[in-house]
């Protein structure tokens, strides 16, 4: 008999085996890393700091590990409660033990459970309530009654219980026979199979709807099989019918599905109530099978456009939160508008805020010259470097105005079109209004395209992402599923880049490996209290930021000109003791050996490998060493927007415009070529040759060159070409 213990390891040790099979990965590896993250450490610590234990498995495998290790966690909780449950209900037989257990996916799990579910008050369960199982029973052993049917009928007519006569006590019965047929685990799951084959997806206008369904043209009368539907077009449908034009069906190949069933139920043709069964069959299929498999098959179909769907946001979101920064300047922010003015505020090179005003460049008030005024005084009081414009209402005039001013005075001052899409929602925020409690939301808006500019990840990160607009039918997905695999990307993205210590917001600290809100609270508190971090060390010291979190979120935090060179370095405090050696071996000292990327030359990785600090730390060492707290991100570039282009209307087939990728989808790219209403280059129009993938040859933030296909302004939709 195993102890506890050890049938616990071997629990492990299989579902290790399953999820590297299921994978392609070593189990040695996979083991690893469940060992790792289920100790308390984290994707972005396990595949930076230790690529020994699994071998160089990197984020995305990390987290595949993860996502199934915990699959299979909620697949043995699960399993524990439908056993229980059968148990409890006295149904519970080795042979449903055996099969409950072999199972290896929750889908098949439930199948096996529905017959043991609490149900709703249904055809069947009111047979049953009147006595008719044992009936139901005969009739699914399908053996020679030996006697009459009436006969049979009669012993189960009981007026007392609503059977009147042997017609319904029969019709009773049959309404058993169909759910308990209905109900089994191989006959769902060989439908929901045929289904995923050869079914279709059909989309209609609903009546009284055409007028309402503009957007929806290319599903008002529309077929194709299921297991072709891209998921953008699928989830457009969806959108359809929850809104309320479009209907939805899934038509079945039902000869071919009733022949197998009847060939399956029925086993006996000479069976007195052959004929009743067939018809059952059909009965069984119609009214029970049918909506069923038809709801599973649009419920997997939706999750797994979801999965697809989720992917594009996370790469979008991704190359957004990549973008190349600016970096510390000083810079001013423009939120344009009409009626009430344009925003204005500056912010140093840290992003302090500075100072803020109000300026009426753009119609009704067109008061230009005081604008002028006021900002060329702005500019050369605080000396800025950029200017951040706002890309929604007023933007391209605002846009136009600021070229102007910079011509007319010849001032060294680069301005920029800057996303603002989810600013609002930041300035509104709670976040926002501890940050600036004096300022109005219009005036934070400012501040936040201004720092957007100079750190887009920095910023970005105080905003919901699914608020940036980089998403594809981001509120249809699964909601959960979304905000978990965006927190990933920018968890991955905050650690990738690295954090100053002693400049980063609450937010930012939040997103750093081990952190969280609690913590990166704390940090600041500290940091406002007793000033600057002047050495890694020092996080020790701030409240219940313990021994792990210190050890999952030191390499990823930054001193710049503090005591201790490394610690504005991506190498890790706990291999500070290597760099030490390695500057022995050079006769030198840690101090000199950092960022002198010819002194780190001649070392050489394998003297310094040892029992815990493989070749692949050794490596990243030495090259960090060479270019300690380097940025990671592109660097910066400035798209050129058309000055004879203000608005849709100014657009003309044929025309080469420069723009910035906005957005990427499965059926193409989005490009802001300034004219207040992003254009689509469709994947057929992105390269010469064939693309599967639009990322495969585009990404979010890419300054792109296109030529202007066809304008629809009533409809403001824009079609562009990267073929010419």
């Amino acid at each position: 008999m195993k102890s506890a213990s050890s049938q616990t390891e071997m629990d492990v040790g299989a579902a290790t085996e399953k999820i590297a099979a299921e994978l392609g990965l070593q189990a040695l590896r996979v083991r690893a890393a469940v060992q790792l993250l289920t100790a308390g450490n984290t994707v972005p610590f396990i595949a930076r700091y230790r690529k020994e234990a699994t071998r160089g498995l990197d984020e995305v495998a990390l987290r595949a590990i993860e996502d199934a290790w915990e699959q299979e966690q909620t697949l043995v909780a699960r399993k524990a409660t439908v056993l229980q449950t059968i148990e409890e209900l006295g149904a519970l037989t080795h042979e449903l033990r055996s099969q409950i257990e072999a199972c290896s996916d929750l889908r098949t799990l439930e199948a096996i459970y529905l017959p043991f579910k609490p149900k709703r008050r249904t055809r069947a369960s009111i047979a049953r309530e009147r006595g008719l199982q044992p009936l139901a029973n005969l009739l699914l052993l399908q053996q020679s009654l030996g006697e009459p049917k009436t006969v049979v009928l009669q012993r189960f007519v009981n007026a007392d219980l609503e059977v009147p006569d042997g017609e319904s006590a029969l019709q009773g019965a049959l309404d058993i026979v169909a759910e308990q047929w209905s109900d089994d685990s191989d006959t769902r799951t060989w439908l929901h199979e045929h289904a995923l084959r050869h079914g279709q997806i059909q989309s209609q206008v609903k009546r009284g709807k055409k007028q309402e369904a503009d957007k929806y043209e290319a599903y008002l009368q529309h077929q194709e099989p299921l297991r072709k539907i891209p998921s953008h077009r699928l989830l457009a449908m969806l959108r359809g019918e929850a809104e309320g034009v479009l209907k939805l069906s899934v038509l079945l190949d039902d000869p071919q599905a009733l022949s197998h069933l009847k060939q399956k139920l029925i086993h006996n043709r000479d069976f007195e109530f052959h004929r009743e069964l067939l018809s059952t069959v059909e009965d069984c299929y119609q009214r029970l099978l049918q909506p069923a498999v038809r709801s599973s098959v649009l419920q997997f179909h939706k999750e797994k456009a979801d999965e697809e769907a989720i992917q594009v946001f996370a790469r979008n979101l991704r190359e957004l939160l990549l973008a190349p920064p600016a970096g510390p300047r000083v810079t001013m922010g423009i939120d344009p508008g009409f009626r009430t003015g344009c925003k204005v505020a500056v912010v140093d090179g840290t992003g302090k805020f500075l100072a803020h005003c109000t300026i009426y460049p753009t119609p009704p008030k067109n008061d230009v010259d005081a604008a002028r005024h006021i900002l060329l005084g702005m500019i050369k009081k605080h000396r800025v470097e950029l200017i951040a414009i706002g890309n929604g209402t007023a933007s391209r005039e605002t846009d136009a105005f600021v070229g102007d001013l910079i011509r007319e005075h010849q001032l060294s001052v680069a301005k920029v079109m800057v996303s603002e899409s989810g600013a609002s929602i930041y300035s509104a925020s709670e976040l926002a209004g501890k940050e600036f409690p004096d300022l109005d939301v219009t005036v934070r808006g400012a501040i936040s395209i201004a720092r957007r500019l100079q750190d887009p990840l920095a910023e970005l990160v105080k905003t919901d992402p699914k608020s940036i607009g980089v998403g594809q039918y981001q509120h249809d997905v699964n909601q959960t599923k979304l905000r978990k695999c965006l927190e990933r990307v920018v968890e991955s993205c905050v650690n990738h880049v690295g954090v100053d210590l002693n400049m980063a917001s609450v937010s930012l600290l939040s997103h750093v490996a081990g952190i969280g809100p609690a913590l990166a609270k704390n940090i600041v508190d500290y940091r406002d209290r007793q000033g600057s971090f002047t050495n890694r060390d020092q996080l020790n010291r701030v409240p219940k930021l313990g021994k792990k979190a210190y050890e999952q979120a030191a390499g990823f935090l930054r001193i710049r000109n503090g005591d201790v060179p490394l610690d504005n370095s991506a190498v890790h405090p706990e291999c500070y003791e290597i760099v030490n050696r390695m500057a022995r071996k050079l006769g030198t000292d840690p101090k000199s050996l950092v960022g002198n990327a010819a002194l780190s030359q001649k070392l050489k990785p394998e003297e310094f490998v040892d029992e815990r600090f493989g070749m692949p730390t050794i490596q990243d060492i030495i090259s960090e060493l060479a270019k300690p707290g380097r940025d990671p991100r592109s660097e910066f570039r400035v798209v050129q927007f058309d000055s004879r282009v203000n608005g849709i209307q100014d657009l003309k087939p044929g025309m080469i415009l420069e723009g910035v990728i906005t957005n990427v989808t499965h059926f193409g790219a989005f490009v802001d070529i300034g004219v207040h209403q992003d254009a689509l280059v469709h994947i057929s129009q992105l390269a010469h040759q064939f693309v599967h993938d639009p990322n495969e040859v585009v990404a979010v933030g890419d300054v792109v060159k296109v030529k202007v296909l066809e304008i629809d302004a009533p409809r403001k939709r824009i079609s562009l070409t990267r073929k010419f």
